[in-house]
């Protein structure tokens, strides 16, 4: 077997993943505790945000509270020690309501140094909003600020306060440190549980298939190669299972590659012997020629026709998978007379498997005579062995029938043999796959699909049960029918020669 090359190695700064981790699972972990990081920090704005309006809105309601004392004091006056103590329970410097387009100065506090901002809680923009409270983190010590909301304890356009940022400020800054705590806590199991989640359910498997894979690689006949089937349904479950068809497949190839290199060998070694071996039977064929007995001369034309078969072969030293068969010679060969030569080579006889043939002496196939003969005899030969092979039975009958159309020959050979094993049907014409036999090699089918595709046709199982096979070989072109010669006729006797 041929050891397999060593993979690639990256090159440059990704070849030790010096700023990246390599493994999927702890870029799985820092990709998690990111984006839900990521996640947390976007909530951070909107909460701070909407904490300062609430805060802001409290003090509103505070100041307007405040402010309806004014309406129960005499002539409508607070006295500046009242004023004072009201503004300090609402929390504010100065209260202002606008009623009637007019606005008036309710409650009113300590002269201001420092001119206040601006933050109208009756129509406020999203950006403005969001934007608020940093503001106020990062404004500064002593800033006011000025608030304008509508009121609702008041008949009137608005109210408006303005109060110092400072206690503000302070209590934004715990909530904001308050709610770093809690997002980060939240951040780090929602992280956790989408990490084990992801690891358990995507990262594991991956791993597993991984280093199956490498294991395979380094030693196919490994049985810790194999990947288990988890069952599932998903992505992974199919990447499971394709990836065992797959090891399967690439198993009965490295199977089959090997023994088509010892094949391969073999046949070099003894292809020198066997061609001198050839050469010394051509020499006795030819001196069985001049024997007289008759039995000889009737056997000595299938003697010849095998031998020079043979050599033929030998000559091309096939070995298959490796070279490729000679091109086919075309022409046209009588079909009822090649199938009789098949099954003669094939062993059929009338006391045991016989032959059945409806060809008539006229038909014609346009192919090569040689690979014509092998395809049929493979044929032949696999169909009696077939059904010499069930219990208690040694007589069958093989048919041999032609259908010409539309520019295409169809032989046909049917048996009453068992049929085809469904477990070879699949690898039925793929060599050392597709015998049916504990002693079968799987090559005789292999080697006639390749010769009938040699000459554009094919050759496919048309049909197989319990009642027997039936195997199509279709090669292209009709030839014209041969009438067949007559029979020579005899001279007749001359009156002469009569009284003679």
């Amino acid at each position: 077997m041929v050891e397999p090359s060593s993979p690639p190695q990256p090159s440059g700064p990704l070849r030790r993943g010096f700023l990246w981790p390599g493994g999927l699972s702890a870029r799985l972990l820092i990709l998690t505790s990111l984006f839900v990081l990521f996640g947390g920090a976007l909530v951070v704005p909107p909460t701070l945000a909407a904490f300062e309006e609430q805060w802001l809105l409290d003090r509103v309601r505070a100041a307007e509270l405040a402010s309806l004392a004014t309406e129960v004091a005499p002539d409508v006056v607070v006295s500046e020690q009242l004023s004072s103590d009201l503004l300090e329970v609402a929390g504010v410097e100065w209260v202002a309501i606008q009623s009637d387009g007019v606005r008036r100065l309710v409650l009113r506090g300590n002269n201001m140094n420092r001119t206040p901002y601006l933050v109208d809680l009756r129509d406020q923009a999203a950006a403005s909003w969001l934007a608020a409270p940093f503001q106020t983190l990062l404004g500064g010590e002593g800033r006011m600020v000025r608030v304008v909301a509508e009121p609702r304890f008041r008949d009137a356009e608005f109210i408006e306060i303005v109060a110092p940022d400072a206690e503000l400020r302070q209590e934004l800054t715990a909530y904001l440190w308050r709610l770093i705590a809690v997002t980060a806590f939240v951040s780090a199991m929602a992280g956790g549980l989408v990490y084990l989640s992801l690891n358990l359910f995507l990262v594991r498997p991956m791993q597993r298939i991984t280093r199956g894979m490498e294991l395979f690689r380094a030693d196919p006949d490994d049985p810790r190669a194999s990947v288990k089937l988890s069952g599932r349904r998903d992505e992974i479950g199919r990447a499971e299972v394709e990836l065992a068809l797959m090891q399967g497949d690439l198993r009965a190839a490295l199977n089959a590659r090997a023994r088509l290199a010892a094949l391969g060998e073999a046949v070099a070694k003894i292809n020198h012997d066997l061609r001198n071996m050839l050469t010394s039977a051509q020499i006795a064929s030819e001196r069985l020629a001049a024997s007289a007995d008759p039995d000889v001369s009737r056997a000595l034309p299938r003697l010849e026709r095998a031998l020079d078969r043979a050599v033929k072969l030998a000559s091309h030293v096939l070995t298959y998978g490796k070279t490729q068969e000679p091109a086919p010679e075309v022409r046209s060969v009588a079909a009822a007379e090649a199938v009789a030569m098949a099954a003669e080579e094939a062993r059929l006889t009338e006391d045991g498997v016989r032959l059945a043939s409806a060809l008539g002496a006229a038909d014609q196939l346009l192919a090569d005579p040689d690979q014509l003969h092998r395809i049929l005899v493979n044929l032949m030969r696999n169909a009696r062995e077939a059904i010499e092979q069930q219990p208690d039975r040694s007589h069958g009958v093989i048919t041999v029938t032609l259908d010409q159309a539309h520019g295409e020959s169809r032989l046909r050979l049917a048996d009453d043999g068992p049929g085809v094993p469904a477990r070879v049907r699949e690898h039925l014409f793929q060599p050392f796959s597709g015998s049916g036999r504990a002693d079968g090699a799987g090559l005789g089918l292999a080697i006639a699909r390749e010769l009938a595709q040699g000459h554009g046709g094919d050759l496919t199982l048309a049909s197989t049960g319990p009642e027997g096979s039936m195997f199509e070989l279709r090669l292209p072109g009709v030839p014209e029918a041969v009438a067949p010669a007559p029979a020579p006729k005899r001279p007749r006797k001359t009156a002469a020669a009569k009284r003679g």
